[in-house]
């Protein structure tokens, strides 16, 4: 990766970094109740997509900040999934902060799949996210999602729709642009091999 591209993903960092983010307030009792539309595909270890293929992501874990701002980027079309579209428009902005709050409570470890991606290459391609994301994907930093414990074809779709432009985030969008389809399998593979990370609501 050049020195401009480093400067810029840099620098939109720092811009994320002055963002303010409100603090999810969100009831996890209640948000438990609301769960129920998301269970369908959530709460089913290893549940696929339909088409394109691959897993309805882990959230488990995931940052109560992070998964209400999830949530309206797809009410605000920003992320394209007709499923998650159609359950964020009927969710109130109290729903959205109550089953964050639940979503988030989880932790423990996960038994992961096999991956297809090089591991030990993507720990060396995935050292540019750490400042974000952490070394391991278990960012402390409810800005950014956790990544570790997550399946390896969602982080693969992922990436591949933040190059695409399907999924708008300008510092996501600069970062994968300068990564080949061979390094975003390593760096998806990387994370989803973290053993100690996102997890399935499931109590």
């Amino acid at each position: 990766m050049n020195k401009a591209v480093l400067g810029f993903i840099a620098g939109m960092g720092f811009l994320w970094l002055g963002v303010s983010v409100s603090q999810a307030s969100g009831d996890s009792v209640m948000g438990k109740k609301k769960f129920y539309t998301c269970e369908g595909c959530h709460s089913v270890a290893g549940y696929t997509n339909a088409y394109p293929t691959y897993h309805v992501p882990r959230i488990g874990g995931q940052h109560a900040d992070y998964v209400i701002s999830a949530l309206k980027a797809y009410r605000e079309d920003e992320r394209k999934h007709g499923s998650m579209k159609g359950n964020v428009d009927n969710l109130s902005e109290q729903d959205m902060e109550d089953i964050a709050a639940y979503v988030s409570k989880f932790r423990g470890m996960n038994s992961t799949l096999p991956v297809t991606g090089d591991v030990q290459a993507g720990r060396a391609k995935a050292a540019m996210c750490a400042s974000c994301h952490s070394e391991d994907g278990n960012s402390e930093n409810s800005m950014f999602p956790r990544l570790a414990g997550q399946y390896e074809s969602y982080l693969l779709r992922v990436l591949q729709e933040y190059k695409s432009g399907a999924r708008a985030n300008p510092m996501m969008m600069g970062f994968a642009a300068t990564l080949s389809e061979e390094d975003m399998k390593d760096i998806a593979a990387f994370y989803a091999s973290q053993k100690k990370g996102l997890t399935i609501p499931q109590d």
